[in-house]
């Protein structure tokens, strides 16, 4: 099995691009387009404004992208899972996609608190839990892909209780400074990153890597290009929705500029990184980044070290196309046929 997916693997990244846009392009020209990509993208939707334009992305991007659906989660920031639910909630809103696209309800506490309630009723999650086992029993020839770009918690829930689905998932995480300790959504769940990586599961790591140009970190917009370019991006919608922040909009582009203005800017210029961005890109293009080949990964207090005595095996994401990726998705919220597509699950 290792082999096999290592293989393609391989392909994936070698040819991506490829199979991605060698069949139509966003007007459906051209030959027949290849299948889309079955995701399932686990967010901390309101923990600050990356996972926003993950969404916007991920929806404008339906000819690439089958979305199963998406699950929150609580992080340090942004309040309980409920409030992530309604930030999600928000932004499908501005793509009229809140009918057609489901958002479950996961975690609030990690998964060394919650493992042990997995046969309670209620129990912590259950609700993003279940919807990730369901949908994944129902891939075997090709893979669901689990897109976390929060803590991992909902994730390794899952597997813990539905082990069998792990042949049918690839994991593709946004976290870690790999190979430095730390960040943000490793820390927020520790526990369900060991457990994972000790787990035969398909797991790719999408690293943030603080401060150095090789991770998410550095796909980066400053806040005089939001102010340029984003204003009035995207569908407008009939009626408006009420902002994290206060206020009323109709369209996506007015909302992330919105976003941008009620946060710590860094830098010169002053600019913020879109870490969750990057991830969703590279599972649509492989080719905007680079990955490497990780054995034996072990992550505990003293940060990540390698047991050779084992052959598991992680994909690791660097060397971020910056232009390209930011380009991609200003392009993507131009589009003025973006109709949905995300109708049809089984």
């Amino acid at each position: 099995m290792k082999s096999r997916r290592n293989f393609l693997f391989a392909c994936l990244v070698g040819l991506g691009s490829i199979l991605v846009f060698s069949g139509c392009n966003r007007n459906g020209t051209g030959q027949s387009a290849a299948p889309r990509i079955p995701v399932i993208l686990d967010t901390d939707a309101n923990n600050e404004l990356d996972d926003q334009h993950a969404i916007a992305y991920l929806v404008q991007n339906q000819e690439v992208f089958d979305i199963r659906g998406i699950t929150v989660n609580a992080t340090w920031n942004g309040g309980p899972a409920e409030e992530h639910f309604r930030e999600a909630m928000r932004i499908l809103t501005l793509f009229n996609e809140q009918e057609a696209i489901e958002v479950k309800k996961g975690a609030n506490a990690s998964f060394a608190e919650t493992r042990g309630q997995l046969d309670e009723p209620g129990f912590d999650g259950e609700e993003a839990v279940d919807f990730i086992i369901s949908e994944a029993r129902k891939y075997n020839d090709q893979e669901l892909v689990l897109l976390p770009i929060g803590k991992l918690t909902n994730i390794a829930l899952a597997l813990e209780k539905a082990p069998e689905i792990a042949g049918n998932v690839r994991i593709v995480w946004l976290g870690s400074n790999y190979p430095q300790p730390g960040e943000y959504n490793l820390d927020n769940d520790v526990s369900a990153l060991q457990y994972l990586l000790n787990t035969g599961v398909h797991f790719e790591i999408v690293t943030v890597s603080y401060g150095r140009p090789t991770g998410t970190a550095a796909v980066k917009v400053s806040i005089m290009e939001v102010d340029s370019v984003m204003p009035g991006m995207g569908p407008e919608i009939e009626g408006s929705i009420t902002g994290r922040h206060g206020g009323e909009f109709n369209n996506f582009g007015d909302y992330a500029v919105n976003l941008f203005h009620h946060i710590k800017l860094e830098g010169e210029p002053p600019s913020r990184s879109l870490y969750d961005l990057g991830a969703v890109a590279v599972v649509k293009n492989p080719g905007w980044a680079s990955t490497r080949v990780v054995r034996g990964p072990v992550y505990d207090s003293t940060g990540w070290t390698a047991d050779p005595s084992t052959d598991r095996e992680i994909i690791v994401w660097e060397n971020f196309e910056r232009d390209s990726i930011v380009e991609d998705l200003y392009k993507s919220l131009e589009a003025e046929d973006s109709p949905s597509t995300s109708s049809g699950r089984q």
